[in-house]
Formats: C-alpha cells, sequence, structure tokens
C-alpha cells in the first residue's frame, strides 16, 4: 500500500524529486558501466581495443533494443492499467511481458552470434582492432538475457515504488564492474574480454534481485500466472517503439560517426569520438533517469484522469530539466581537459581530437534533456506514435541530415557540430508537439 499512497501524495518538489533522484542515479550509474570499461580498456590494453568497444556498440544496440521497447511500453500500459484499478490484470500482462523478454533474449543472443564476423570484417578494419571485437562481443553476449531482465526490472521496480532499490542495485553493480574490471584486466590479464564479463556480471544483479524481489506476492508488482494478451504485447511494442528507435538508430549514428572518423583520421578517430559519446551519455544518463523516475506518476494521474496533477508535474519537470541543462552545460566544459586526459595522454593524437570534440558538442546539453522529456513523456501519456516521431527524427534523422552535410563541409569540426545541430532541429519539434497536444492531455 506505501507504493499505491506514493502516488496519492500531491505533487511537491519534494515528492517528485523521491521518485526521480534514484532513478537518474541509478540511470548515471548504468552509463558509468560502459565508461568504467572504457577507462580500464584505455589506460590498461591501450586505445585500439577502446575504439573497438566503440565498434560493437551498434550490434549492442540491436540486441539490446526489443528489450528496451517492452520495458519502457509495457511500463507505461502496466501503470495506466493500475491507476484504472485494473490491478490483476495488470499483474498478468507483467508477467507475461518478463517471459517475452526471455524468449527475445535467446533469440537476439543467436542473432548476435550469427552477425557479427559479417558486419566487423564489412568495417577494413585492422587485424588487431578486429580481434578485440569480436573477443568483447563474444563474452558480452553470454550476458544477453540476464542485461535484458535487467533493462525490464529496473522500470518495474520505479513503477512498483521501489526505485530506491533500483538505484542500490545500479550502484552495487557498478561497484561490482569496477572491481572486476581490475580483477580481470590488471590482475588477470583476460584483456578485452575480461572487460565484457565484468559488465555483463554487473549488470546481472538487478536481474538477479529483480526475480527474488517480484516473486514477493506484498510487492506492488509480481509475478502470477501470466496470461496471453496480443493486445497487450501489441500495445506494448507500439508505446515503447519510440525507446526501441533510439537504441536502434543509436547503434546506426554510432556506425556512421564511426566511419565518418576512420575516413578523415583512421583509429585515432575513433577512440576519440568514444570518449565524447561517454561525456554525452553520461550527460543524457541524467535525464533518461529523470523521465524514467516520472513516467509512472504521469501515467497514473493519466489513467485516473487527474488533469490537475499532470499539468503540475510537467511543468515542474520542465523546470528541473532546465536546471540540470544549466550545470550540465557548465560542468562538461570546466572539466573536458581533466576528463579526456583520464582515457588519453596529451602526447596521445586522440587527446587533442577529443578536447576540441568534447568543447563542441558539450553546447548539445542545453537541449537534450527537453528532448528526452518529451519522447517519455508521450510514452507514459500512451502515445507511441508521437514519442516514436520525435525519438526517430531526433536520433536518426536530424543526426543523418547533419552527418551527411557537416563533415562534406567542415570536415572533422563538421563531425562535431552534428550533434547539437541535430538536436536544435529536434527542440523545435518537440515544441510544435508539445503545444499540440496539449488540450488533448490537459497538461
Amino acid at each position: 500500500m506505501q507504493s499505491e499512497n506514493a502516488y496519492s501524495q500531491p505533487v511537491t518538489l519534494k515528492n517528485v524529486l523521491k521518485f526521480a533522484i534514484p532513478t537518474i542515479v541509478m540511470t548515471a550509474f548504468m552509463s558509468f558501466y560502459t565508461m568504467v570499461d572504457g577507462l580500464f580498456v584505455s589506460n590498461l590494453i591501450g586505445t585500439d581495443a577502446l575504439s573497438a568497444v566503440n565498434l560493437t556498440a551498434p550490434i549492442i544496440a540491436l540486441v539490446t533494443a526489443v528489450s528496451t521497447m517492452l520495458a519502457t511500453g509495457g511500463s507505461a500500459v502496466i501503470m495506466k492499467k493500475m491507476g484504472e484499478q485494473k490491478t490483476r490484470e495488470a499483474k498478468e500482462d507483467f508477467t507475461f511481458l518478463i517471459i517475452v523478454n526471455v524468449i527475445a533474449g535467446f533469440v537476439m543472443s543467436y542473432l548476435g552470434y550469427l552477425m557479427m564476423d559479417t558486419i566487423f570484417k564489412s568495417l577494413a578494419l585492422s587485424p588487431k582492432v578486429f580481434s578485440y571485437c569480436q573477443l568483447y562481443l563474444s563474452r558480452y553476449l553470454i550476458f544477453t538475457i540476464p542485461i535484458l531482465l535487467m533493462n525490464n526490472f529496473t522500470l518495474y521496480m520505479i513503477a512498483a515504488g521501489m526505485s530506491a532499490l533500483s538505484m542500490v542495485c545500479s550502484i552495487a553493480g557498478g561497484i561490482l564492474n569496477m572491481m572486476l574490471d581490475y580483477i580481470f584486466i590488471a590482475l588477470l590479464d583476460m584483456g578485452i574480454a575480461g572487460a565484457a564479463i565484468a559488465t555483463g556480471l554487473g549488470y546481472s544483479v538487478t536481474a538477479v534481485v529483480g526475480i527474488v524481489m517480484f516473486s514477493n506476492k506484498n510487492c506492488l508488482l509480481h509475478f502470477v500466472k501470466p496470461v496471453y494478451r496480443s493486445k497487450t504485447l501489441l500495445h506494448a511494442s507500439t508505446n515503447g517503439s519510440s525507446e526501441m528507435a533510439t537504441a536502434l538508430v543509436t547503434g546506426i549514428v554510432t556506425m556512421m560517426f564511426n566511419w565518418t572518423m576512420l575516413k578523415y583520421v583512421g583509429e585515432n578517430g575513433v577512440a576519440a569520438i568514444t570518449i565524447i559519446m561517454y561525456v554525452l551519455m553520461f550527460a543524457t544518463s541524467l535525464y533518461t533517469g529523470y523521465s524514467y523516475g516520472v513516467a509512472p506518476m504521469i501515467s497514473f494521474y493519466y489513467g485516473e484522469q487527474n488533469h490537475e496533477k499532470l499539468k503540475k508535474l510537467i511543468r515542474m519537470s520542465l523546470k528541473i530539466i532546465g536546471a540540470i541543462a544549466a550545470v550540465t552545460l557548465v560542468v562538461s566544459l570546466a572539466v573536458t581537459q581533466p576528463l579526456v586526459s583520464v582515457f588519453a595522454r596529451p602526447d596521445n593524437p586522440v587527446y587533442g581530437l577529443a578536447v576540441t570534440g568534447n568543447r563542441i558538442c558539450s553546447f548539445a546539453l542545453i537541449v537534450i534533456g527537453f528532448n528526452v522529456f518529451a519522447s517519455g513523456m508521450f510514452t507514459a501519456l500512451s502515445n507511441g506514435l508521437i514519442s516514436a516521431v520525435l525519438a526517430f527524427s531526433r536520433s536518426f534523422v536530424f543526426m543523418v541530415i547533419a552527418m551527411l552535410i557537416l563533415p562534406a563541409i567542415y570536415g572533422v569540426t563538421g563531425v562535431w557540430l552534428a550533434t547539437p545541430v541535430a538536436e536544435v532541429m529536434a527542440i523545435c519539434l518537440s515544441g510544435v508537439m508539445f503545444v499540440k497536444y496539449r488540450k488533448k492531455y490537459q497538461y
């Protein structure tokens, strides 16, 4: 009952932050997993290995895209039913969608092993980098099902009012990842394979805890006998299609960045873009974490037709995101040089490329948060179509346009400008949709 009471409390800054801060910390630590791998890999193995980690990212994005779709879309569908007092049906759908994820995990893992060599050969990599890519991805794919369960349980813990537990799992997983990175790479000399295994085991913490917690019948959401409803699967899939599109096209855009940098400056450029992506990924995780935290509240208030609370929550959210944007921009610009030096020494060619790139890309931080929230808000309102349009336009259409035009004019500088320009185009579209649907949802 405590979780249900959380939704009945007034919408105040304090109560909103109770939901949001744990999820912000959680997503920050989740993004930190990849950064930790990059840190250990670049310092203990080399920047060629760091390039390999980035080159495997598109396949990893493909593997997790289906899970992301079902987790975000399913969470919105289930919490809407909870707001409508259809609690038994919501629990049946929850159990059913978890089973679907396990099946998807087997399929995606198999496809990953089937495709990876063909993809890496098409990139015309040096034998050393090719070997690193094979080693990293082959070990990472072992943990496909735990990673998919982690994606789902993370959101369902939040929806069930256990955002603090979700945060603790992420922190514990992050710490375990760091410890195992040191043990596997520095002490046991397992190289890049050790980095992948450490990441997989770190992700598995939330999966294991989730299985235990959702087996407890006292939990707001818990496992029951599943009921197959094609409508539920379809609704979850279409509603979460924006998040799936984001995961898929992020992989495609990462490939575009890699190909472009290979063309202009070689594998050093791939290492530099990897460092920039770590910075943007960490900053974006703050906004994603906030959106994850308030999404169940938006879905619940929408389900019970509480327009006053919905309006107050969304307006407060825009102010909070604006504050985060200002802070992240200032911090990113201030720490560019020391941050890049952690991954590459100043005498390394990667260093100069990454410092310049981070200074330019940082200006995207002003608007990224509003774009992330707009897409997440429409998903929470069960309008998967608009959410998908916003996410796909932002992360693919506008980015591809920027990547095709700007590097051809400005060279490497154009690569760095692509992200800020794409985000500015995206916020214009987000603003139009926000105004257009304001009367329909009464926010």
